[in-house]
């Protein structure tokens, strides 16, 4: 490709409404422009780099066995009504209605239509297993589109659905599919994890995501550095900390703690550690018997982690309780709540850390004052105990095996087990060896094509712009030659040597604007090409061509008649098969 003949769109500064990096790049390499709040042109050189990473997510899942076909983006409410998705999705669901005023939604995902083409379809357990998957264009009406193409409305996805006749089926599906994200990532040249994620508004049970791991990621995860765990800070299991409660040792007695509503104040006060006080978070519930309130017990260095909360029978639809009916459950305002002596019953839930605890501080339900020496058993029934806590670095690892660690990291893929939640829900049965009609068995499973191009390059930049894992460059290799059209010599020496990576199947860029080299050199750097080659009077004079890889300090001189085998080697060496 010669760069006369493309379009090379650079900018010398970032549009002020770029927040993070990898927007700002985007932007100033040429490669995404703003159409509307969450909605971009991907200009020549961004669609190169997607059309990059849609080839190896396509080798792979081709290579895992699943079979490609392409759904509609304007999707039939009725499949949504069946599923019941269509009041519960909430308004990310884009919902529109055609002329002769049916329902529609633009589709945010594909599950409710695979589904209808796996019952219209698949009539015999002999037809199982299938995996169907798509590279296609959704959307998701952010409330605040933000961060490029990180947290935008419209973006290209890769979903893949699988179809199994048990439960033995899906799981042998979705470890294929977990092994083909593993080698699509490794191969796109990123550093990412698997961690065990939960499973959100799609439903069902296992799921892991995958994260590209940056300091700017939005989500936290949990791993251990001596062991293969890792999982979203969400879906971390915080295992009991100490040796086991131990036995009464203090009596029950009430402190004056004045105007001290925070644990940390309240354990500077009574000269006792942060880990012996014991924080109450107030839920609550409505139903058709009317508000039932919940106290939720955490060890005052603790957060709540209201995913899990949410998973405790009967919280599912939780919501924090309004002052008005804590001061009527409590009879006082929040910052002195504690479980003994409630003007009203309450269901008291107590994370597994402070089911442990002995001789622990509580609020008396009094401004002003704590209970101390606080004990189970004696004068408080036994709690039900759940995990409800954020696991913290160094917390043990869940498996046993080391210490917890903290990072953050960007969502770029996310495998699902969904089990028959949809099948069943859209009569989606196969006969099965028995004659009798069952419910498929589902998994679901999805790349963010255009977010791993955000997620690159927040983990890879430096202050002249973008570093570009080589798998995902818009080029390899880029030609500079100086005085092109001035220097017969130049020209034939960039001529040929162009001529030999082409012949060679390295995708080049050949600079034959006619640029002066400090624009020529800055628009390469920002765009991120692996590897620049640089062709001057100069250096020809000595039979020397210049190299610098774009992860490079120094440039190096090559002979001029070895250069293109050097640099094919180069961009050989980088591939991941």
């Amino acid at each position: 490709m010669k760069a006369s003949r493309f379009f090379i769109g650079t900018l010398k500064e970032a549009p002020a409404d770029a927040e993070i990096v990898s927007h700002k790049l985007m932007m100033r390499a040429g490669m995404i422009r703003r159409v509307a709040g969450g909605i971009y042109n991907y200009l020549p050189i961004g669609l190169r780099s997607i059309r990059k990473v849609e080839a190896i997510v396509r080798e792979e899942m081709n290579r895992a066995g699943a079979v490609e076909l392409l759904m509609p983006a304007v999707q039939p409410a009725e499949l949504w009504e069946e599923s019941g998705r269509w009041e519960k999705y909430g308004p990310e669901l884009l919902r529109l209605k055609d002329r002769n005023d049916r329902d529609f939604v633009v589709g945010p995902t594909h599950e409710e239509v695979v589904t209808d083409i796996a019952r219209r379809e698949i009539k015999s357990y002999r037809q199982l297993p299938v995996n169907f998957y798509q590279i296609q264009t959704k959307f998701r009406d952010e409330i605040r589109p933000r961060f490029g193409v990180m947290r935008g409305r419209e973006f290209i996805m890769k979903d893949a659905y699988s179809f199994d006749k048990d439960r033995a089926g899906l799981e042998v599906s979705y470890q294929k599919m977990f092994d083909a994200y593993v080698r699509i990532f490794t191969r796109l040249g990123l550093e990412f994890r698997a961690v065990i994620a939960d499973n959100g508004s799609i439903g069902g049970s296992g799921s892991h995501e995958f994260h590209v791991i940056a300091d700017t990621g939005e989500d936290a995860i949990a791993y251990c550095p001596t062991s293969d765990y890792a999982a979203n800070v969400e879906k971390a299991d915080a295992v009991a900390l100490g040796n086991g409660r131990a036995a009464p040792a203090e009596a029950l007695a009430k402190a004056s703690t004045p105007g001290m509503a925070k644990c940390e104040a309240v354990a500077e006060h009574l000269n006792i550690p942060l880990e012996r006080t014991v924080k109450s978070v107030v839920l609550a519930t409505d139903g058709e018997a009317g508000v039932q309130v919940w106290l939720l017990m955490l060890r005052g260095d603790h957060e709540l982690n209201e995913i899990k909360a949410s998973k405790i029978p009967g919280l599912g639809e939780f919501r924090f309780a309004t002052e008005a009916e804590i001061v009527e459950w409590f009879g006082t305002r929040p910052g002195y709540l504690g479980p003994i002596g409630t003007k009203k019953p309450v269901k008291l839930v107590a994370d597994r850390t402070v089911a442990d605890m002995s001789d622990f501080v509580v609020g008396a339900n009094d401004a002003d004052f704590h209970m101390t020496g606080v004990n189970w058993g004696r004068d408080l029934p036994e709690p039900e105990v759940y995990d409800i806590r954020n696991i913290v670095a160094g917390d043990p690892s869940p498996d046993g095996k080391g210490e917890i660690a903290l990072c953050r990291g960007i969502e770029v893929g996310h495998v699902f087990q969904l089990g028959t939640k949809y099948s069943e829900a859209m009569s989606a049965t196969f006969l099965g060896e028995n004659g009798k009609p069952q419910p498929m068995e589902m998994g679901c499973y999805g790349i963010g094509v255009t977010r791993i191009l955000g997620a690159a390059i927040e983990q890879n930049f430096d202050d002249r712009g973008i570093i570009w894992p080589e798998a995902i460059a818009p080029f390899e290799v880029v030609l500079c030659p100086m005085g092109y059209d001035r220097s017969d010599a130049v020209r034939a020496a960039a001529d040929k040597l162009y001529e030999a990576l082409l012949a060679a199947g390295v995708d080049v860029i050949f600079d034959d604007r006619g640029e002066r080299p400090g624009v020529m050199f800055a628009d390469w750097e920002l765009i991120g090409v692996p590897h620049r080659l640089v062709i001057g009077d100069r250096g020809l004079k000595e039979g020397k061509i210049e190299y610098q890889g774009r992860r490079d300090a120094e440039a190096q001189l090559l002979d001029a008649d070895t250069a293109a085998e050097f640099v094919t080697g180069k961009v050989r060496a980088a591939k991941v098969v």
